[in-house]
Order: structure tokens, then C-alpha cells, then sequence
């Protein structure tokens, strides 16, 4: 009887273990980034990683070092539809764009080409590409 109740208690331990690890793995994690230029129009910012990093749930833009005004993003999807999401407005220096639902449970994300123009007479910024999973 002692052997099964320590059976049944070492099992509980691991699967609790195997829980916590499942959800420690959902945050946000850089997929790629790109420094823009305010002489050009677009960029494309590649998913970097395996497959697994590609694979998320959300995806969001952040900017740094100049205000950005975002017209238009096309997310690239393996084996997805391509979706386009436009006028998105002012991405303030050091702020984020709300996070946009992959297509299905989870989606992994190839690429992103973002049309934007830089503000204030800045002549570069950097726009990082996040995952969430």
C-alpha cells in the first residue's frame, strides 16, 4: 500500500512538472528585426529561428529610435494565406502595436513587409518583429 501511495505521489510530481514547463514556454520572443530608412518605403523583416520559434499564437511590431507611421504590414504565413493589415498609424518610438491573432490554434510566421514612412525628420529607426507562443 506505502509503494502505490509513493507511486502515486512521485507521478503527480512529475506530471505538475510537466504543466509548469508547458506553460513557462508562452511569452514573447524577438522573431527578427530591421533598421528602416527614411529613404525607403518598405521592409521586409524575416522570421529567424526553426520552425518551432516560428510557430505562435500572436504577433505584434515594436519600434525604437524614431516615431513610425505604419500604412501597411503583410504577414507571410507557411502554408497560410497571406494577410494584410492596413493603417495601422503612429508606432511611437519605444511602443508596440497590438498583438494580431495567428490564423488557426497557431501559425508560423515566414516574413513580415511593413510599408512605413519615418517622422520628424528622423533618418532611421529599428522595427523588431515579436512572436508570442
Amino acid at each position: 500500500m506505502k509503494t502505490k501511495f509513493l507511486t502515486l505521489m512521485t507521478a503527480s510530481v512529475i506530471l505538475m512538472g510537466a504543466v509548469g514547463s508547458a506553460t513557462a514556454a508562452d511569452e514573447w520572443h524577438l522573431l527578427g528585426q530591421q533598421t528602416v530608412k527614411s529613404v525607403d518605403p518598405s521592409a521586409n523583416i524575416n522570421s529567424e529561428g526553426n520552425r518551432w520559434t516560428k510557430d505562435v499564437k500572436w504577433v505584434k511590431l515594436s519600434a525604437e529610435g524614431a516615431d513610425v507611421e505604419i500604412k501597411k504590414v503583410i504577414l507571410h504565413w507557411d502554408n497560410r494565406r497571406d494577410e494584410t493589415i492596413s493603417d495601422l498609424g503612429v508606432l511611437k518610438s519605444g511602443g508596440q502595436t497590438a498583438a494580431k491573432d495567428a490564423p488557426g490554434r497557431k501559425g508560423r510566421l515566414m516574413s513580415v513587409t511593413v510599408n512605413y514612412k519615418i517622422l520628424n525628420d528622423a533618418k532611421a529607426a529599428n522595427l523588431k518583429l515579436w512572436g508570442y507562443d
